[in-house]
């Protein structure tokens, strides 16, 4: 059996009872950790576990686990995953690689950035379509996300934007080279995003009324015990540090429900 289990957003005490229960049986357990990461370490994951575990970073997870899953055709393997195991199309293919393996698979949710994005009171319901914001290089400076956004903003919608961490991403000078070499791991913060954002704002015509004036809600280390959020225009975001990754970054919808004025207000 294979297993994908969430670990939720904070610490070693956010994975359920359930997801526990299974992690302690299992013959392997592989801890994901390249598409989020949680607030303690692998060490303390494992004296709460009882038991070792194996990082599966992103040549495992996208280029070994083939051979992973044949492995979970005899024995019980678990791939433990920061937040809920399919809020990354990483895992979704995962699935759909057992299945043609024919392995049996099993999932238990937790809690995701998805979700606990309300807690800046934002109303769920009133959230559009999530985007994800990469880090500019010189030469390359995507901004397809943008459109994502005013449409989302025009019907009145909050979006999630969930920022881009780097984690043993490959130089570009070792693509070409028989031994890789990897980049320092980095993670984006609010302050990054909302500079690209308002330079995509700069060159580009907005009718939907976004502009660097607008408000912008910073997430910081959501579900962790120094969980950090603060509400500010996106020209002041730009210069706010909020404190260490991973962080998030959501434009409300421009008019609100007036509930969440007023609990955006104690962020201000």
């Amino acid at each position: 059996m294979f297993y994908l289990i969430g670990l939720g957003l904070g610490d070693a005490k956010d994975i359920t009872v359930k997801g526990l229960e299974i992690v302690k049986q299992c013959d392997k357990v592989l801890l994901e950790g390249y598409t989020s990461i949680l607030t303690v370490g692998k060490e303390i994951l494992e004296n709460f576990y009882g038991r070792p575990l194996t990082i599966a970073d992103r040549e495992i997870c996208e280029s070994s686990i083939d051979g992973i899953l044949q492995e979970a055709k005899d024995k019980d393997i678990a791939l433990l995953v920061v937040g809920d195991p399919l809020g990354a199309t990483t895992h979704t293919d995962m699935l759909l690689r057992a299945k043609e393996l024919g392995v049996k698979t099993q999932i238990v949710h937790n809690a995701s950035i998805m979700n606990a994005v309300s807690c800046c009171g934002l109303q769920l319901y009133n959230f559009g379509e999530t985007v994800s914001i990469p880090y500019w290089t010189e030469t390359w400076k995507p901004d397809s996300f943008f459109k994502k956004i005013i449409d989302n903003y025009s019907r009145n919608l909050h979006t999630l934007c969930l920022l881009d961490i780097k984690v043993k991403e490959p130089t570009e000078e070792s693509l070409t080279k028989k031994v890789r070499q990897y980049m320092e791991p980095k993670f984006m913060s609010v302050k990054e995003a909302a500079s690209q954002l308002i330079e995509i704002i700069k060159n580009n015509e907005c009718d939907a009324g976004l502009t660097a004036s607008s408000l912008a809600v910073g997430l910081s280390r959501v579900g962790a015990p120094d969980q950090n959020i603060a509400a500010k225009t996106l020209e002041e975001m730009k210069d706010f540090d909020l404190g260490p990754p991973l962080h998030s970054l959501v434009i409300p919808a421009p008019s609100l429900h007036p509930i969440e004025v007023d609990f955006l207000e104690q962020f201000r």
